[in-house]
C-alpha cells in the first residue's frame, strides 16, 4: 500500500535511482574479498524493492555496472558478470511472482551471447510487471546520449525525421529509458557526492540523497529516511517559492511546486 504522505503529496516519489556503492570497501573492512561485497549488495535489492513497493514507488533503476568498470580487475570484472548471469537465472521467476518488470538498460554488444539471451529470458518472463526493476548495466550517460543522438541523425538522413522537429522529447524517445518517467530521488551510498556519469539527461532535476553507508547495509530503514527527506523538500522546477502552478503568486504562502 502507497504511504499517505506519498499520496498527498503534489510531487509524489515515483521513481528511485540508486547509487549502489561501497561493496569492496564493505568487503574490505571485513577482510573478505570485493566479489563476497558484491554478492552482499545483490542480497540487498529485495529488501530495497519490498520497501519501495510499499511507499508507493513504481521504478526503482539502480546502477548495477557502468561503462567506466570494464577498466576494473579482470577477475572482479569476471566476477561480476558471473554475478549478473546468476541474478538473472535465480530471480527471473520470483520477480514476475512479485510484479515486477525487469529491464535491462546499457551498452549489451560487450556481453557474450549467453548473457544476452539470460537478459531476454529474464525481461520476457517479467514483461507483465506493473513494477518496474530497471538494471544499468555497462551504461553511461554520456554514452545513453550520444547513442540517442546517432539514431536521431539516422532518422533524418533516411527521412523520416526533420531536423527542426528535434526536441527533448525526441531526445527522451531514443534514450535508453524511454517509455519510463525521469528519476524523481537518486540515492548514492558510501558518502560519495557525485553522480558518476549516470542518468545524466534524465536527472535534471532529479533530487539527490547521499547515504553515509555502504550499499550493503542500505536496509529497509535507510530507504525510509531518505524518502522521508524527499518528501521534506519543495520542488521547484525553476520557479520561485512564492509563485504557484501556471504562475500564480501564492501571497506569501510557499507553494509546493
Amino acid at each position: 500500500m502507497a504511504d499517505s504522505h506519498s499520496q498527498s503529496s503534489a510531487h509524489p516519489l515515483r521513481h528511485v535511482a540508486i547509487i549502489m556503492d561501497g561493496n569492496n570497501r564493505w568487503a574490505k573492512q571485513r577482510g573478505l574479498s570485493g566479489v563476497v561485497g558484491h554478492e552482499a549488495g545483490v542480497e540487498r535489492i529485495r529488501d530495497i524493492l519490498r520497501v519501495a513497493k510499499q511507499r508507493g514507488v513504481e521504478v526503482v533503476t539502480l546502477f548495477a555496472f557502468s561503462s567506466e568498470n570494464w577498466k576494473r580487475p579482470e577477475l572482479e570484472v569476471r566476477g561480476l558478470m558471473s554475478l549478473f548471469s546468476s541474478y538473472l537465472k535465480k530471480e527471473a521467476k520470483a520477480l514476475r511472482d512479485d510484479g515486477v518488470r525487469l529491464k535491462v538498460i546499457g551498452n549489451r554488444s560487450h556481453f557474450s551471447d549467453r548473457l544476452k539471451r539470460l537478459i531476454a529470458d529474464a525481461e520476457s518472463i517479467t514483461a507483465s510487471g506493473q513494477f518496474t526493476l530497471a538494471l544499468c548495466v555497462d551504461y553511461g550517460g554520456r554514452w545513453d546520449i550520444a547513442n540517442a543522438t546517432q539514431k536521431i541523425a539516422s532518422e533524418v538522413q533516411m527521412g523520416r525525421l526533420r531536423a527542426c522537429d528535434i526536441d527533448e522529447s525526441t531526445v527522451d524517445k531514443f534514450l535508453q529509458t524511454s517509455g519510463i518517467a525521469d528519476p524523481d530521488l537518486c540515492i548514492r551510498t558510501a558518502g560519495e557526492q557525485r553522480i558518476s556519469n549516470f542518468l545524466l539527461w534524465q536527472m535534471a532535476y532529479t533530487e539527490l540523497y547521499f547515504a553515509d553507508c555502504y550499499w550493503p547495509d542500505f536496509d529497509p530503514a535507510a530507504l525510509n529516511t531518505a524518502i522521508d527527506e524527499y518528501y521534506s523538500r519543495q520542488r521547484r522546477f525553476g520557479l520561485r517559492d512564492d509563485i504557484g502552478v501556471g504562475g500564480i503568486a501564492t501571497d506569501g504562502e510557499v507553494a509546493r511546486v
